[in-house]
């Protein structure tokens, strides 16, 4: 039995790993501990995203494995050599070796990699908001972004029985649980590899007896725009939260193809026209990502011209920056200095300062 403390950066699917990672810690007699000097191991989940989060992912390892021995897990370690940046860490784990966790904690130059996707539904789980159940129902994803180091992570789709998503659920909601949020890396390709889709979970677990909310995660335009009288079908269900995450990350229809997005501007916008339609109120919520390499004035205009026509809601901007062993890293970039120029020309946007 040891102190454990679990520190998670980056995205929802993220912390509802380290809540399974939580669950099993403590199922195995460990506690579960709320800093590093409580601790007796420390485990980090980490996110590999963007180069800024992983500076301060870097920085709390060093720290942490001076102080106590250090286990790293989540995207991350799928993309560097965490060993090498911090050679003090008592060991390494993927995204695909959570259940491992348990056997790993006390041994030395650990290295605990597979290829092969867990299903993680049913799994002791503590949360880390008692009314929050966020709740994975895939890992992984089918698109081939070019920018993106989390699918070097996290694989190809591969997504988790309905039945078990909807006993999960229920679960929750017996827990006192009264929001759910439904989470994977894409939500809206959602059963493609197993035969079904969103819209039908969605309807299996709006069956569900109990006062409680759902909120979709982020879904793909592609994958949507395939689904939208269903989802607008579904959506209309008071147990839905009208939030809607459809990520377009460029205004250009040339730096979207470049990206290998696999959609396009205008399924964008048929979509958010279709759902503002239906729900005059819903929050559209998208991604951006300025200065792409060869992201030329006249692309970036265009994202410019699609926030103003668009006014989501809620925009998650980013400075485009290169991740280890994605196809973008082998471009040329553009100049820091223009692409911050550029970022701060969207945030000055989306503030209603332009």
């Amino acid at each position: 039995m040891a102190n454990i403390f679990i520190k998670t950066f980056g995205c929802q699917s993220n912390y509802a790993d380290s809540e399974t990672i939580a669950g099993l810690l403590a199922e195995h007699g460990h506690i579960l501990v709320n800093s590093v000097e409580e601790a007796d191991f420390v485990i980090t989940n980490s996110c590999g995203v963007k180069g800024k989060t992983e500076n301060r992912i870097t920085h709390f390892i060093r720290e942490a494995s001076l102080k106590r021995p250090t286990y790293v897990g989540g995207c991350l370690t799928s993309m560097v050599s965490v060993k090498k940046l911090c050679p003090d860490i008592a060991g390494v784990f993927d995204v695909n070796s959570i259940l491992n966790i348990p056997s790993i904690i006390g041994k030395e130059n650990v290295k605990a990699f597979s290829k092969i996707h867990e299903e993680r539904v049913g799994l002791p789980r503590v949360r880390y908001n008692k009314e929050v159940a966020i709740i994975n129902i895939s890992q992984g994803c089918l698109n081939k972004c070019t920018f993106c180091g989390t699918k070097l992570a996290r694989g190809t789709l591969f997504s988790y029985s309905p039945d078990k998503i909807v006993a999960e659920v229920k679960k929750a909601v017996l827990d006192g649980c009264t929001k759910i949020y439904l989470s994977s890396q894409d939500n809206g390709c959602y059963g493609y590899d197993i035969g079904t889709n969103l819209p039908y979970l969605l309807s299996e677990v709006v069956k569900i007896p109990g006062e409680f909310t759902i909120r979709v995660g982020m879904g793909n335009p592609q994958w949507i725009k395939k689904h939208i009288p269903e989802l607008i079908k579904i959506f209309s269900n008071e147990k839905i939260k009208k939030f809607l995450h459809v990520p377009v990350q460029s205004g250009s229809e040339r730096i979207v193809s470049l990206m290998k997005r696999g959609h396009t501007v205008e399924d964008f916008l048929m979509i958010v026209r279709s759902f503002r339609e239906a729900f005059p109120g819903i929050t559209i919520a998208t991604d951006i990502i300025v200065g792409y390499p060869d992201e030329k004035e006249e692309d970036f205009q265009a994202t410019v011209e699609l926030i103003r026509e668009v006014r989501p809601e809620v925009v998650n901007l980013s400075k485009f920056a290169s991740r280890p062993k994605t196809f973008a890293s082998t471009l040329t970039p553009l100049p820091s200095q223009e692409v911050k120029k550029r970022s701060r020309i969207i945030s000055l946007l989306l503030n209603g300062s332009s």
